[in-house]
């Protein structure tokens, strides 16, 4: 899904300037241990997690679900809360000048069911990469969040 109709309706009171959005991402592992990244687009080298902003009314929860769905196809539960990370480091420009400082909430997910399909058309490639080698992402997020670990640790930035 492109922009939802409140952050339209935002954008057309106050242009491109910088505001915070809630978001999240997810970290979804194949049976290999190996992680399932999104490429935004062909023309650049950035990937992403799959990933999104929280809308309106909804749980952080509900956002990954929804957000996963669009992005990969996939069904999927969200586990356990990985990390809750922003600040400066978190700024991002789209192409169309929009500015954001995102608050993200980072779970790992387990997948249900579903075949990976951009449903939205958001995501050019989709693909699962083990951790001693994926692409360059385009939020900083801490290494650690992407080692597996069967503790209960949440790390917050």
């Amino acid at each position: 899904m492109s922009m939802s109709d409140y952050y339209k309706q935002l954008r057309e009171k106050i242009g491109t300037q910088l505001i915070f959005s809630p978001g999240v991402a997810a970290i979804i592992r194949n049976e290999k241990g190996e992680i399932l990244f999104q490429h935004p687009s062909l023309t650049s080298d950035i990937w992403s997690l799959p990933a999104g902003a929280i809308e309106i009314g909804e749980t952080p929860a509900e956002a990954i679900i929804r957000e996963v769905y669009e992005e990969t196809g996939l069904h999927v539960v969200p586990q356990k809360l990985l990390g809750v990370f922003g600040g400066k480091n978190f700024r991002f420009t789209y192409p169309d000048g929009n500015q954001v400082e995102s608050l993200v909430f980072v779970f790992e997910c387990i997948v249900e069911y579903g075949e990976l399909d951009a449903v939205d058309g958001e995501s050019a490639e989709l693909e699962y990469f083990p951790v001693s080698s994926m692409p360059k992402l385009d939020l900083p997020y801490p290494a650690e969040i992407f080692l597996p670990s069967s503790s209960e640790r949440t790390l917050f930035q």
